[in-house]
Formats: structure tokens, C-alpha cells, sequence
């Protein structure tokens, strides 16, 4: 964050000065956790459910806080009080970026996809200036400002995700930080038990195109019919991407190697350029071309793009994480979301590499096929906030698995029960697909049943918990 007096900081979240000197400055970073607080930093204190933020505060005082941010005076330290935390730390990232005219923000929202996106745009942008993005997916109304006061004087680009589970949640995002480059992904099913519809998501995901600067570009997804008719809410420059006629970033020739990885060539700005993409999953092409779009908006060329998409790697953790354990199994952790988009990339990107590990197999070489191995696995949990649809979406989950001929499906928890149903309705499966209650009668089922060459898709909504599993199987072999 940029350097600034506790009068100043009062001033931008209409806080009150309560034991602390206005001309104190605040140079160090902003922390919502008293663990992380530095000398000089600026301390959050979020009263939770279960833990009260305005307990910690004489402790953050005693490890160098300059002032913390709290709903009321805490006696000894130097506080600003304020109504509401979560507001005015978004009032502060909101008075920062504004004091920062040389950033460029790009703004992306999506319904899945949205921080491999991040990801690759980050590293894109990186090599050519100083860039923030989120670690992880910190896309709220908390996360958000967080990220955003990590930009000062010397950062030149801001990648911003943004997630919404309410119509105006990304207005309000990008009020603090207007984006530049304005980036709509797709439209799918994610937080539909909350939004209602698909046409609900389409109207809150838009919010991004209507908040776009003068002069800047709408970035937009030519293949989702949503997506692409968002450009009638923007009056500056937009961008299709994808295989619809009207996309001018385009992938030709894509094919997946051993390890699920997509080669393509890229098309745009009246250039090819060959690619060779790091991240796991044909529906990273689609991420890359987003990317693409996104970064030659703010001036690189075709050539520094396609160099930069052949180097970037996954830089969020439990998304199509693929590991090879010493004993020949490949575990892919995709556990750290789930909706039925997502789940259905993921199920191709198993198969595709399934695919090519039995090829390697019938070459002649180690792994898949030895032992009855090479068989592709997909442990799949319940995915969330679905409302009406949740029975027939996890039921498609599981026929799709039958259809790409997954060879085994262990289904965990009540939740996700459909997914076994619908499996076994449209395969007549046997042993083919599993039920389990929990966890740890998984790990059980696996570690009787893996052998040397089978691949296994780890994938659930985040609450699930289901990356503990990824994390279990890839210490057994260690053990």
C-alpha cells in the first residue's frame, strides 16, 4: 500500500481517530490476520462468528501495528473506529487505487475459471511491469480490497477477479478499482441456488462490461450467447475470443499431450503463433484465449503473449494439480471447487490423460496398462449451491462419466449420491461405480483398489473438504 497518514486513512473510511496520533504513518501492509502484522502495517479487526478480531488488537500493537481498523476503542492502542470493517476496507483500496494513475486494472468474472485465468494473466503481464493479482481466490468483498492495497506507487497492472453471488456484488468490486480491460468468461451454474438462473448470473457477471473506463476494452467470450451479448452494455472497444465467426483470438490445430496439456496454434492481431500451454485441460484454451485477448488490450504483441502462455504454469494450488506417485499412480487434485461445468472439463481433461498414458503403455513404455493398471478413476464429491437443479446437475455428472468411459467412479457423501444413480442408470454399471458415506471409507476403497498406472481425478466443491483425500493418496506412497 501506498504510504499513508492515519488522518488520511480516517478521512477515506469516514472513521473516527481513538487513541492515535493522525500523523502516524502506515507503511507496512494491511492484515485481517494478527499472525501476518508487521511494523508499520494496518491491522483489520473482523469480528467473526467465532473469533473477535478486537481481542488481538493490543497484540498487534505490541508487534508494531501502526493503527488498527475496529468498531470500537480499544483501551491502549491506537485505533480508527468505524461502523463497519468489511466497508471501510473497501472505502481505503478504493482511495488507494485512485491515487494510483499510472495503474492499469483488468477486471475478469466468470462462472468458472476465473482464477486459472488470474493465474495465466498475471504471469502474462508480469515480465512487462510491476503486477498485483490474488493469491488464490480472494475475488470477495473482503478479498478483494485486500489485494487491491497491495498496489503502490511502483505497480503498473492490477489483475482483478471478482466473484458475485448477488446481482451488484461486481459493481461494487469495481468501484474499487475500475477495470481498463473489462473480462466476462462465461456464464454457467455456479451460485444458480442463489442468483436463480442462469439469465440472474448473466445480468450480475455483465456489471463488468457496464464498468469499464472510457477508452478501455471489453473483453468477451464469442461462444457463450450470454457472454457475447454483453457487448450491446458497453459503448467502448470489445473483443471476442473463442471459434464463433466474430472472434478475432482464436486456437487452430489444438491437440493434448501425455500429461493433458493443450498445443495450439494462437491466432490474433493478424499473427500465428505456436503454443504450448503448461496448465492441465483442453478448457485452458479457453482461459488462454482470454488471457490473450486481455493482455494484448493493454499492449503486448502476439509474440510475447504466445512465449508467455507456453511458460506460464498453475499458480493456484488443488486445480488440476497432476502428480505421478513412485509406485506409478497419477492422482490429479482438482479439489478446490466444483459446479457442472468445471466438473465436466475436468472428467475430459481425466479421460484425455488416461488416454495417453495407455498409449504409452501399448508403446512399450512403463506406466499405464502393467499390473491390470491404466485405468482412469474419478473421485468425485457434491457440488454446491445448485438449488432446484442439484439432482438432475450431479445426475448428468454421472452419466457424462459412463459416456466418456471412465473406467471407475467413487462417489462420496450424501450429497453427491445422484452422481452414482445417474451412472448406474446409464451404464447398467456394477463395481463400475461406487458409493461411499465418507472420506475415510474412500481412502479405504483406493488403497485397496489403485494399481501401477491408474490415474485418479480428485474433484468436489470446496466445503467438501475432498482435497484431504488428494493430500492422503499422495502420502501413501511416500509412507
Amino acid at each position: 500500500m501506498i504510504p499513508l497518514s492515519c488522518a488520511q486513512i480516517a478521512e477515506a473510511v469516514g472513521g473516527e481517530l481513538a487513541g492515535v496520533d493522525p500523523a502516524a504513518i502506515v507503511d507496512g501492509s494491511v492484515e485481517r490476520d494478527s499472525r501476518a502484522i508487521t511494523a508499520g502495517g494496518l491491522f483489520l479487526a473482523f469480528a467473526g462468528a467465532n473469533v473477535d478480531g478486537h481481542d488481538y488488537v493490543p497484540a498487534v500493537t505490541a508487534a508494531g501495528a501502526t493503527v488498527s481498523i475496529t468498531t470500537r476503542p480499544v483501551d491502549g492502542s491506537p485505533c480508527i473506529v468505524v461502523a463497519d470493517v468489511q466497508t471501510a476496507v473497501g472505502e481505503l483500496a478504493r482511495y488507494v487505487i485512485s491515487q494510483l494513475p499510472d495503474l492499469t486494472v483488468i477486471g475478469l468474472t466468470g462462472s468458472q475459471g476465473k482464477t486459472s485465468t488470474k493465474d495465466l494473466i498475471a504471469q502474462l503481464l508480469a515480465p512487462y511491469g510491476s503486477t498485483v493479482a490474488a493469491a488464490g481466490s480472494m475475488n470477495n468483498e473482503i478479498g478483494h480490497p485486500l489485494t487491491s492495497l497491495k498496489a503502490d506507487l511502483t505497480t503498473r497492472f492490477l489483475v482483478a477477479e471478482m466473484g458475485a453471488r448477488h446481482v451488484g456484488d461486481i459493481t461494487y468490486l469495481c468501484r474499487i478499482t475500475p477495470p481498463k480491460v473489462g473480462l466476462v468468461l462465461n456464464v454457467g451454474h455456479s451460485h444458480i441456488g442463489e442468483f436463480g438462473s442462469q439469465d440472474a448470473i448473466a445480468a450480475a457477471k455483465g456489471e463488468m462490461i457496464e464498468a469499464v473506463l472510457a477508452g478501455g476494452t471489453a473483453v468477451l467470450n464469442a461462444d457463450d450467447p450470454r457472454v457475447a451479448a454483453m457487448a450491446a452494455r458497453t459503448s467502448e472497444n470489445v473483443v471476442f475470443w473463442g471459434e464463433a465467426p466474430e472472434a478475432t483470438v482464436r486456437a487452430n490445430g489444438v491437440e493434448l499431450d501425455a500429461l493433458g496439456r493443450a498445443g495450439f496454434t494462437l491466432e490474433l492481431g493478424g499473427e500465428q503463433h505456436a503454443v504450448q500451454l503448461q496448465v492441465v485441460g483442453e478448457h485452458q484454451v479457453a482461459n488462454a484465449l482470454a488471457a490473450a485477448a486481455a493482455v494484448q488490450a493493454v499492449g503486448l504483441t502476439p509474440a510475447q503473449i504466445a512465449e508467455g502462455l507456453s511458460t506460464a504454469t498453475a499458480a493456484s494450488k488443488w486445480r488440476m494439480e497432476v502428480t505421478e506417485r513412485a509406485d506409478g499412480v497419477t492422482i490429479i487434485n482438482d479439489a478446490y471447487n466444483a459446479n457442472p461445468e468445471s466438473m465436466r472439463a475436468a472428467l475430459k481433461a481425466l479421460v484425455a490423460i488416461g488416454r495417453s498414458r495407455a498409449g504409452q503403455a501399448g508403446a512399450g513404455q512403463a506406466g499405464a496398462g502393467q499390473a491390470g493398471g491404466g485405468r482412469t478413476w474419478a473421485v468425485l464429491g457434491p457440488m454446491g449451491e445448485l438449488g432446484d437443479s442439484h439432482t438432475e446437475e450431479h445426475d448428468a455428472i454421472g452419466r457424462l462419466a459412463v459416456r466418456l468411459d471412465v473406467q471407475r467412479l467413487v462417489v462420496v457423501g450424501e450429497g453427491a449420491r445422484p452422481i452414482h444413480l445417474g451412472a448406474s442408470l446409464e451404464g447398467s454399471w456394477g463395481n463400475e461405480s461406487a458409493y461411499v458415506d465418507s472420506f475415510d471409507e474412500a481412502l479405504e476403497l483406493l488403497r485397496k483398489e489403485l494399481q501401477q498406472g491408474d490415474v485418479v481425478l480428485v474433484k468436489a466443491s470446496r466445503f467438501v473438504g475432498l482435497d484431504r483425500l488428494a493430500t492422503a493418496l499422495l502420502e501413501e506412497a511416500s509412507q
